[in-house]
């Protein structure tokens, strides 16, 4: 494994992950269930979504390098233009993204087992086909450490949901979304000049 590539898969994907639905999601189900609950659920939902993202980026990354290369730097614009395009309401939507996934969540608590069904089906329904998913697949797909990506990329989805789970009201209330969407659009562009540059060398 390398360390590199795990951390750089970590950063990027976390700065793109903290404003995502996902962390308000798992923050709204923590008002429902344990949060140890919570985030084994999600967890296990980021689990399986991570995997199929990393097996899909290790069948791209056969393709010739610069196809490759091409494609990451634009998928990483393609990021970086849904988070500025995401910002301006992100934060007016707040409340109602809030809504939406407790009427997910159900009205009745659970307990054990079902809770963790429960947050895992709502989480693997939200985070199907996100940014998160195809840039994890544009960094397997660019470094060919489907490995390493997969233990970065894992473990950033891992810490954004615990941090929602322990303190995401808390951070919600210090930080508008805003401003995180713009530090993962900045992290994006970033990635996509690194991509091209390497493309370039």
């Amino acid at each position: 494994m390398d360390l590199v590539v795990a951390a750089l898969a970590f950063a990027a994907i976390f700065v793109v992950e903290l404003p995502d639905k996902t962390f308000i999601a798992t923050l709204v189900l923590s008002t429902k269930f344990r949060g140890i609950l919570v985030w084994v659920g999600v967890g296990a939902a980021f689990f399986v979504q991570t995997l199929i993202a990393v097996a899909l980026g290790k069948a791209a990354a056969f393709l010739p390098d610069e196809v490759v290369h091409v494609a990451a730097a634009l998928m990483f614009l393609v990021g970086a233009v849904l988070l500025l395009r995401e910002a301006r309401s992100a934060d007016a939507e707040e409340a109602e993204t809030e809504e939406e996934f407790a009427a997910r969540a159900g009205s009745v608590p659970r307990q054990g087992f079902r809770a963790v069904v429960t947050c895992f089906l709502v989480l693997f329904a939200a985070e199907w086909g996100d940014l998160s998913q195809l840039l994890t697949l544009s960094l397997v797909a660019k470094y060919d450490d489907p490995v390493s990506v997969f233990v970065g990329a894992w473990g950033a989805l891992l810490a954004v949901s615990g941090l929602a789970v322990l303190v995401g009201r808390v951070l919600l209330n210090h930080v508008r979304l805003s401003v995180l969407h713009y530090l993962g659009a900045s992290v994006c562009v970033l990635m996509a000049g690194l991509t091209l540059w390497e493309l370039l060398r």
